[in-house]
């Protein structure tokens, strides 16, 4: 699947929920028909670059790249949003009530309708992104979505000049239960969570969203933090009912109901709001599956089986009582496989793949 650079905003949105996937490759509308890879493609786009640029419309400018007030506001009001004085930086007064009428305005406005994919370059991974070709190897792979924190990895064709697969975290995690059954999983797999070092985000390093916060607040807390879920906890702070991430942006992007239903869009809310949605739209999605949990003394075995049957990102560890004692991620069970050898990578990043002549990065 792939989005061509001159797509508005929201028909990435609607080919990335369609198609129940978090990113795409964008490709450059206009690139020669000859070109490499790296001037074919501007980067990969992704529910998470998208939800950022979203947030940078409800926030005020830096002080250090702000347009004149006269200015901005006739832009504004030119492509019918808001300025950002009007969209201020959400206080615990009004956020709720600003959130829905928010993303009601901007889904209905001209700007999402018309800003195209290529505008906002600065939300997504831009070019030369990093890519890498079939023969290179299995450890770089699992290194790259581990340790470097990649969701995702184009694999490319040099000489089509394509992407011709990309390999997802979910994907490593399948093809680790597949190998239920052999000796080396087995040994491996047997062990328990807390033996293996997981989780490695403990209680009190928890981005939380309380329940009855906006849940625009949650979007925000995932941007400032570099995350990509928190858990929705209970007034008190000490359990948890729920999971918003990244990918959840869609639904207050698609699906105009939910915030016609439920104006105060808390956290709380929103959950209630996306599950009575989804169990009329999409019965077999994984957000229906509740607040998914597991304790230390579980196998890592029986946890990966687990995050693939039910095609999640994320699991949140509890205690006996089911407070919260933290976070397990697809990220942290890759890492627990692999070792990077000393210089392994040498000068790896300055260039994974060789230039092609006269490429235009």
């Amino acid at each position: 699947i792939e989005i061509k650079s001159d797509a508005s905003l929201a028909e990435a949105v609607q080919i990335l929920a369609q198609n129940k996937i978090l990113s795409a490759p964008v490709v450059n509308v206009d690139a020669p028909e000859d070109a490499s890879w790296i001037d074919r493609y501007l980067g990969i786009v992704e529910f998470a670059g998208i939800a950022v640029w979203i947030l940078q419309q409800s926030e005020p400018p830096s002080p250090t790249n702000h347009l004149p007030t006269g200015a901005e506001s006739a832009v504004a009001s030119a492509n019918g949003m808001p300025s950002s004085a009007e969209l201020r930086t959400l206080g615990s007064e009004d956020a709720s009530i600003t959130a829905g009428d928010f993303f009601e305005a901007l889904t209905s406005s001209e700007f999402y309708k018309k800003t195209k994919v290529r505008d906002i370059s600065g939300s997504f991974r831009w070019a030369p992104f990093l890519a890498l070709q079939q023969s290179n190897s299995f450890l770089t792979m699992l290194l790259l979505l581990s340790k470097y924190k990649m969701k995702s990895i184009p694999i490319v064709d040099l000489g089509a000049g394509n992407i011709n697969n990309i390999i997802t975290q979910s994907a490593v995690i399948h093809m680790l239960a597949e190998c239920t059954g052999l000796q080396w999983f087995e040994s491996w797999g047997t062990k328990k969570l807390s033996e293996i070092g997981l989780p490695t985000i403990s209680r009190n390093q928890l981005v939380t969203v309380h329940e009855d916060e906006p849940v625009l607040q949650a979007f925000r807390l995932m941007r400032k933090k570099r995350v990509g879920g928190v858990p929705v906890v209970t007034g008190d702070g000490k359990k948890a009912i729920g999971n918003i991430s990244l990918r959840d942006v869609q639904f207050l992007l698609t699906a105009p109901e939910i915030y016609h239903d439920y104006r105060l869009i808390t956290a709380k809310n929103f959950l209630l709001a996306v599950k009575n949605y989804l169990e009329k739209h999409d019965t077999r999605s994984p957000m229906l599956s509740g607040m998914i949990t597991c304790k230390t003394n579980e196998t890592i075995k029986e946890l990966i089986q687990m995050l693939d049957s039910l095609k999640i990102q994320r699991v949140y560890v509890v205690d006996d009582d089911g407070n919260l004692e933290g976070t397990i991620t697809l990220r942290d069970i890759i890492s627990r496989l692999v070792y990077e050898p000393p210089g392994y990578f040498g000068d790896f990043f300055d260039g994974v793949l060789p230039l092609p002549e006269n490429c235009g990065v």
